[in-house]
This record gives C-alpha cells, structure tokens and sequence, in this order.
C-alpha cells in the first residue's frame, strides 16, 4: 500500500499533463480551418468543415453551433436552413441554458466546460440575420415578427441591468434596423418610433457615439423622414434643432431604393490572460482579492462561497485565467458606391468589435469574483488535504494517501484552470450600410473596395428596382 501510495503524484501528473496538453489550445485554435475557409470566402468548405468539428458539437456548444451554422447557411444562399438553425439557437436561449448542474461543473473544473450562453450582442445579431433571411426568401410577415422580437430582446437587455449608465442595456443597431424593417412594410408609425429609440440610445451618449460609433447622418435624416410623413411637426422641429440640420423632403427612386450592409472584418477573437491576485481581509473581516499594485479590488463572490465548508485562511495567492478579446484589423478600409455617376458612402451602425471588448470590461469586476472565489475554494480544499496528511498515517507518519490525493488537487487545480475563449467568430468586425436610390428594372451597382495595402477591388451588384425598400448584405470577412 505504501509503495501504490507514493506512486500516485507520478500516475495524476501523468493523467493531467494529458488532459493539460490536449485542453490547453484556445476555442479559436481549436476550429481555427472554419474560421480559415470563412475568411478565404470558401462558405461550402466552410460549412462542411464546421459540420465535421467534434468540439462544436458538443453538448455544451450546441447554442454557438448553431449560430455559427445559421450564418454559413446563409453566405452559401440557403436562407431557409440559415433560419431553421438561428430559430433552433432562439430556442435555447428562451428556455435558458443554465441549470444546477452546469453551475456545478462550472465551479469544480472552469468555466470552459459550462453550456455557452452567447454575449449578449450575439443574441441581437441573430434577429439582424433572420430579418435579412425572411426578406431574401419574401417573407415580410415574419420579418416583421422578427422586429417586434427585437423589442422584446431590447426590453429584457433594459430590465437585466436595469439601464444602468455604461453598461450594454440596448443596441441601437438593432433598433434601427426594427425602423428599416417597419418602413419596407410602409408602417411610418412604427418606423418613426424606433428610429426615435435609436436616436435616443445615441443621445444618451457623450458626443452621441455609442461603442465607438457615431451616430449615423442617415438615421437623422430616417427619424426626420418618418416624423415628417406622420405628420409629427413638434417632433421634426426638435430634431432639427437637435441635429442642427434642417430637413428636406425627398422622394426615392421609382424603383425604390436599396439598403446595403456592408459586413466588413472578422469579429475578435478570445484568448487566454493569465493574471495573479492576492487575498486579503478587509477593513470589515470579509475577504478580498487584490492585484500586486493594489489598484483593483475584487470581494469574495459570496453567491459562490455561500454554504461551503472550505476554509479561506491558509489562500494567499491566486493564479487566474480569464479572456481577453484581441482584434485583427480589417483587411479593406473603405468602400464606395458608383451609381449612373453618383456617388454613395458607407456609415458605420455597428462596431462589433468595440462592442465585444467594451462588454467584456463592463463584466469583468463581476464575472472575476466569481472566478478568483471558485479558485480560492479549490486551493483551500488543496491545503485541508495536505494538512489532513500529516501525522495521521501507520506510527504517526504523514500519510502518503492523503498526502498524494492534496498533491493531485493541486495538480488538477493548476491544469484544469482555463479561460472561457469561446465566442461567435464569424460576425463581421464592423457593419456598415447605406441606401441607393434604384430605377425601375435592372440597376448596375459599383461597389468599390479600397484595401489596407493600397489596393482596389471593384464589384458589380446587380439588383432589379420594384418600387420597393430592399435589403442587401455584402460580407467581407477578412
């Protein structure tokens, strides 16, 4: 017995440096050939790819399997599969992804293998690719539905942080593609009032820009448009002086005019930071985790330690892996259109990748209580066992059991800790748009792409004027 005992840290270390060198690569690196064969625009090889990835289709990943397969259904055109998978990904967030057991798994091992339950800016870019979806397959009656569902998703945004001030409690994006799709269903009423929302959201804002994004010239004119059509005077003038833009009226073109989002980059990506606290008693006896300069203050997660036994006293230090979202610069820095001599130019109305880093901060102080507080636990119940081995083996001799299963805690602890790096990784970085008037029949759109190499991409789009607003995605993710 004695000899099997010692021979336990050498079997664990041998066990969890398996588990380490197989765990220990990023969510991205690990699905690194679909991102790969997105960003090359190969969406078929794309799709059959993700459709062979193991670890995407995982329990715990089914939430960000679906989402990714919704959108690569739809870069290959199959707008009907895109949907049937993003209404799949609406489901599971309605009936929630977090249960007991999750929580479970979540505190003793990391919060890797939890269910993914999506940012909550993913959750509003699902509605953004069904309303296109239900508009390429003609089918306004459920886009609309998809523009009421984007209140109801702006209504729950609100009531979680109880709009509090810096925090992501609405997506003007999304309001004002709600007014876009209410107006393509020639419902001024309802357009008018959610591009107000909109506006509101920027106004809100310091020099109104609003996650690095300014509010758009064509959402002044939009709201202005909508007020003026209601017959809304009062609400014209304020937005005039507002905007310190008079308005003039106009007409679109007789084929209609078209709306093009133009879905430039890749979102971030997440990798791993490493970061070491202290823990320390404050003022009040209640524990405290602190960085080497002192400059952040983290309380114990009290949600956490609630109802555990282990005790905190013996926990200096604590090593920490949380994410961290790193950017990759678009690979085209400017675009245009060229239409019968005229001239259009794309405005930003959502900047994904200010918002995945921005969010990320606004949880931090939250979610790295929980983390450094699961931490301490573990390290805690490392020490009660060590300090259980002492002296209580044959002849008062530390016993070598006890000894080696405080030693694998320690060993688990320190591998097993890994950082959350997943995310959807196919969103666009940044989605820009703007409206093209369209004659009657074929229009011939030139669309110019101006790369960060110096170099000039020229693209023709064909779209055919029916008197309509109409929708249209142009993605470069690269």
């Amino acid at each position: 017995m004695k000899k099997y005992s010692k021979q336990i840290p050498i079997s664990l270390m041998g066990l969890f440096l398996m588990v380490f060198v197989y765990g220990c690569a990023s969510y991205n690196e690990r699905v690194a050939s679909y991102y790969k064969k997105i960003a090359e625009g190969d969406y078929l090889a794309a799709e059959k790819d993700l459709e062979r990835n193991s670890l995407l289709k995982k329990p715990r990943n089914k939430l960000l399997y679906l989402m990714e397969l919704g959108r690569v259904s739809q870069l290959n055109g199959n707008y009907e599969a895109s949907n049937r998978y993003f209404n799949e990904a609406d489901r599971l967030l309605e009936i929630g992804l977090g249960n007991t057991r999750d929580a479970i798994v979540g505190t003793l091992v990391n919060p890797m293998t939890q269910n993914y339950k999506g940012e909550d800016f993913e959750k509003f870019m699902i509605h953004y690719y069904k309303a296109l979806n239900y508009i390429y397959l003609n089918n306004t009656e459920e886009a609309i539905v998809e523009a009421r569902r984007i209140s109801l998703q702006t209504q729950a945004q609100a009531d979680k942080y109880n709009d509090k001030a810096n925090r992501y409690s609405q997506d003007a994006f999304s309001l004002m593609l709600q007014g876009l799709i209410y107006e393509r269903d020639r419902d001024v009423n309802n357009a008018f009032i959610a591009y107000r929302n909109a506006v509101e959201v920027y106004l809100k804002q310091k020099d109104t820009i609003y996650y690095d994004t300014p509010i758009p010239t064509g959402l002044k004119y939009d709201v202005m448009r909508m007020a003026y059509l209601n017959g809304f005077e009062s609400e014209l003038q304020r937005f005039e002086k507002i905007f310190n833009m008079p308005y003039k009226h106009y007409q679109a073109g007789a084929g209609g005019e078209l709306v093009l989002f133009w879905e430039n980059g890749l979102a971030p990506i997440k990798q791993q930071e490493d970061l070491v606290f202290s823990l320390v008693k404050g003022s009040n006896g209640d524990f405290v985790f602190t960085n080497a300069a002192g400059t952040i203050l983290i309380p114990i997660d009290h949600d956490v330690y609630r109802n555990n036994s282990t005790s905190l006293n013996d926990v200096h230090s604590v090593r920490v892996a949380f994410p961290k979202y790193v950017s990759k610069p678009a690979y085209f820095t400017d675009a245009s259109i060229n239409v019968d001599s005229n001239h259009f130019y794309f405005e930003k109305a959502e900047d994904i990748n200010a918002l995945a880093v921005e969010t990320l901060k606004q949880r931090f102080g939250k979610e790295m209580g929980k983390t450094l507080t699961r931490l301490a636990i573990k390290k805690g119940a490392e020490y009660a066992l060590k300090e259980s081995a002492k002296g209580s083996g044959k002849n008062g001799k530390d016993n070598a059991l006890l000894e080696g299963l405080g030693f694998g805690v320690q060993l688990y602890s320190l591998l097993s800790e890994k950082a959350d790096t997943r995310n959807w990784q196919s969103l666009p970085n940044q989605i820009l748009y703007t409206r093209v008037p369209l004659k009657l029949g074929e229009n011939k759109i030139a669309l110019q792409l101006k790369s960060k190499d110096g170099n000039s991409h020229t693209d023709t789009l064909t779209v055919k004027g029916n008197g309509n607003l109409q929708f249209l995605s142009y993605p470069t993710l690269r």
